[in-house]
């Protein structure tokens, strides 16, 4: 029982979430919902550091691709993936896309966070909203602070700037613990209402 109530997830508030004083409101929105921000800290994040960070399987990487055809799809470009990036191979495209993430995400101050509480992993990834902006649901982070979209970061060859980057799994949330974390660096603490909420 103990377990549920502790399920540890990573939330990074991203350059232009820093940026634009969203900070607080993140952590605000987390807290809100009863869930435990136990570890924090703002650092300027490596490339090698954020190479770690992404999963360098070829099915995400492919999946990064995956989702750049579909935003040219959806959004009508009218230049072709093989004028844009040189090639249809959605891995290929992946990779590019894979370092404008890693770009993006090396390029300003950040704030990683670990958050705890039940279902903390689903909680906090339903707070952030969905990655792409104009999916994302008013009352969302993502829905209300921000506006960018796949089609404008592909034309301009760079990341959507989507404020946050939650962990997405369990496996995804050990990963991210263990490279940004030190166990000295994360607290344990029982917040006041937790008899109450469960």
């Amino acid at each position: 029982m103990a377990n549920l109530r502790e399920e540890k997830t990573v939330v990074i508030v991203k350059p232009d979430g820093v940026k634009r004083g969203l900070v607080g409101e993140i952590i605000r929105r987390i807290e809100q919902r009863g869930l435990k921000i136990i570890a924090l800290e703002m650092f300027q994040a490596t490339p090698k550091q954020m190479d770690a960070h992404y999963p360098k399987d070829r099915e995400w990487i492919t999946n990064l691709g995956r989702n750049t055809a579909r935003s040219y799809e959806e959004y009508k470009i009218s230049t072709t993936l093989t004028e844009d990036y040189g090639t249809e191979d959605l891995f290929e495209i992946g990779v590019m896309v894979r370092k404008w993430l890693i770009d993006f995400m090396a390029s300003g101050p950040l704030v990683k966070m670990v958050v705890s509480g039940l279902h903390a992993i689903a909680m906090v990834r339903k707070i952030v909203g969905p990655t792409i902006p104009s999916f994302a649901e008013m009352g969302t982070l993502r829905g209300d602070f921000s506006v960018d979209s796949p089609a404008l970061a592909n034309v301009q060859r760079r990341a959507v700037h989507n404020l946050a980057h939650a962990s997405g799994n369990p496996e995804e949330a050990a990963h991210e613990l263990s490279i940004w974390f030190t166990p000295k660096e994360v607290h344990d603490y029982k917040r006041a209402e937790e008899d109450i909420m469960f």
